[in-house]
């Protein structure tokens, strides 16, 4: 019998919000630990998918979440963050991935293993689905953590997306250095100074970014 190859699902959530960080998930399911309730996270509540993260963490058979910072984004743009944040994703998966499935059009450049993007993966592949949950979960807490920090935008509720809320505090307060500079509406409202630089997403986040 032919051995099931260890196939990674990758997706990412926070490609379009003017602040914080793109967040990138790749998940090995393990073969004999299925999830039930698995979908596109879009589809979920949040609820459910707060309920569905530990499910994943504990029964699958590797998976890593990375953050990509607005430092990265501003440097190299959006999209190729957003791909670089998926090859460490993946680099990192230990045991490592034999194949990577990825929602979207286009596979990530320099990945160890054979890859095939999917549109609307997210609906289809359960292990993309559960990389979604993983994206989506990791990068709506980091923004509410970062609420804490820069209270007077909003961040818990609209998650750092172009809601008019979250445009009427920019207008208020200027950018704060969690807002993407590369980004147009953040762009068109730079204050002349911006607050300390606070600690990186990445180390309030530790816990959630080890496999």
């Amino acid at each position: 019998m032919t051995r099931r190859l260890r196939t990674a699902g990758v997706d990412e959530a926070g490609r379009g919000p003017l602040a914080g960080p793109v967040v990138v998930a790749a998940v090995i399911l393990h073969p004999r630990r299925p999830i039930d309730g698995l979908d596109d996270s879009k589809k979920l509540t949040e609820k459910r998918r707060e309920a569905l993260y530990p499910q994943i963490v504990d029964n699958a058979l590797a998976w890593r979440i990375e953050f990509v910072g607005v430092e990265d984004i501003d440097r190299i743009n959006i999209y190729q963050a957003t791909l670089l944040g998926m090859r460490r994703a993946v680099e990192a998966l230990a045991p490592a991935a034999e194949r990577v499935l990825v929602d979207g059009n286009r596979v990530p450049p320099g990945l160890p293993c054979p890859a095939r993007a999917i549109v609307g993966g997210d609906a289809i592949e359960q292990a993309i689905m559960a990389a979604s949950i993983l994206a989506k979960v990791a990068r709506d807490r980091a923004m509410v953590a970062l609420h804490a920090q820069f209270p007077d935008y909003g961040f818990d509720r609209h998650k750092g997306y172009c809601a008019p809320a979250h445009l009427d505090a920019l207008m208020t307060h200027g950018p704060c250095v969690h807002h993407r500079r590369s980004f147009a509406p953040v762009t068109r409202l730079l204050a002349p100074a911006a607050p300390d630089t606070p600690a990186p997403m990445a180390d309030l986040f530790a816990a959630d970014a080890i496999a």
